[in-house]
């Protein structure tokens, strides 16, 4: 199963990097809005210390919401999301083999958006550099969990690019919730802080249970 997992994770980045479609244009977004929050804005360091934590997981939300949309998309012509269902892949390794693809494509977007962040609003990220990274992996994971389930539960839909960040977002808000508070503590005060690891609690069991529920549904939705 590690190898089919493997197999389906290394076939999305060939197709994703071929056309650089989704990821480009999250990757622009991403800096765009960033930037354009910046011009509008006028705040001092400090200030910017309070909201960084929201500003941050406001973009990543929606820019990864660009890369899962095209998890299952990606697979509609030629008729190519039927011919991977009849292949012997069980669907828990489709849909964790997708997961891992989409994840390394927004971590990606995430890490190269983080010193721009950075330079533009003046927060200091060294000193808080693996926690920070840690906290971001952990919630791109749950966003990315949720985000290749509904792409694939959207994929029929005409306006599925409407559908499903009406749907993604919704599902998100105890894991963004977590995220924002954790983020924001790390960058204000250097730690965590006792007082925010019931948000880190919540936000790795988000990871777990929409992981969980993701492996055990989707057989279900892809027979339907």
């Amino acid at each position: 199963m590690l190898n089919q997992i493997l197999t389906i994770t290394l076939k999305d980045l060939r197709s994703e990097f071929r056309g650089k479609e989704a990821i480009n244009a999250s990757l622009a977004f991403s800096v765009v809005v960033l930037l354009l929050l910046n011009f509008a804005f006028d705040t001092t360091a400090d200030d910017n210390q309070t909201f960084a934590g929201g500003l941050l997981w406001i973009v990543f939300a929606f820019a990864g919401v660009l890369i899962f949309n095209r998890s299952f998309a990606r697979e509609l012509p030629n008729d190519c999301l039927d011919a991977l269902i009849a292949a012997p892949i069980p669907g828990p390794a489709l849909f964790l083999g997708k997961t891992i693809a989409a994840f390394l494509l927004v971590f990606g977007v995430e890490m190269i958006s983080l010193p721009v962040f950075s330079n533009f609003y003046d927060v200091r990220i060294l000193h808080v550099i693996f926690p920070l990274v840690g906290i971001i992996a952990l919630g791109t994971w749950t966003m990315a969990v949720v985000g290749v389930f509904f792409s694939l539960l959207t994929i029929n839909i005409r306006l599925r690019e409407l559908m499903l960040p009406v749907i993604f977002y919704p599902m998100l808000i105890p894991a963004l919730l977590g995220a924002i508070q954790i983020t924001t503590a790390l960058l204000s005060t250097g730690h965590i802080g006792e007082n925010n690891e019931a948000w880190v609690r919540l936000l790795a069991g988000c990871s777990i249970i929409f992981t969980a529920l993701g492996i055990a549904l989707i057989d279900f939705i892809l027979v339907t």
